[in-house]
């Protein structure tokens, strides 16, 4: 196979973890029925790797844990850190963002509670909620089962740009009275 390097080279790019060489013998056999040995395709992989430390690739290829992976080039880290940050910020859905309020303003709270709250289900938001690191376990409830408790990161903090919870507006102060019907007593 004349262009067996660009073959390895979309193997390593496409695999989402680190792809060993095992695996790409495995993968090349199996499409061109074609016995490779571990030493050629080293190699290969090799001549891939000092093709992309060149300075005019902003990647490289990285053996780790006995596998290969596309990495960027660490020079480039701390804008891709600004990017992934900056994403992180955006994908808050409404419904993460009700379920994050609820349990700021209640904490430490339980998910039973979030969900009596909200009226729907909260395993999904909760979860997207925990792997973002804007709440954290707090905990156990010492109710019956003993459910767990949250409550919010340092990492909700700085999302929201505040010091303490004591910051969060009161809910009185966003509470609309337009809309109730009857008198109101002070």
């Amino acid at each position: 196979m004349e262009n067996i390097e660009q073959y390895i080279e979309a193997l390593i790019f496409a695999s989402e973890q680190g792809i060993r060489t095992e695996e790409i013998i495995y993968c090349l056999q199996a499409s061109f029925e074609h016995d490779y040995t571990v030493d050629e395709v080293t190699e290969h992989v090799n001549t891939i790797t000092q093709k992309y430390l060149d300075d005019a690739f902003a990647i490289e290829v990285v053996k780790i844990n006995n596998g290969y992976q596309f990495l960027t080039k660490k020079k480039y880290h701390a804008a891709i850190s600004l990017l992934q940050l900056q994403r992180s910020k955006k994908k808050l859905s409404q419904a993460a963002l009700e379920t994050l309020a609820i349990i700021a303003y209640k904490q430490p709270v339980t998910k039973t509670d979030v969900e009596q709250i909200r009226g729907v289900n909260c395993d999904y938001s909760i979860q997207k909620l925990l792997e973002k690191e804007l709440i954290a376990i707090t905990g156990k409830s010492e109710s019956v089962g003993k459910p767990i408790l949250y409550g919010t990161s340092s990492l909700f903090m700085d999302y929201f740009g505040i010091n303490s919870i004591a910051e969060l507006p009161q809910l009185k102060e966003i509470t609309d009275n337009s809309s109730a019907i009857g008198e109101q007593v002070e």
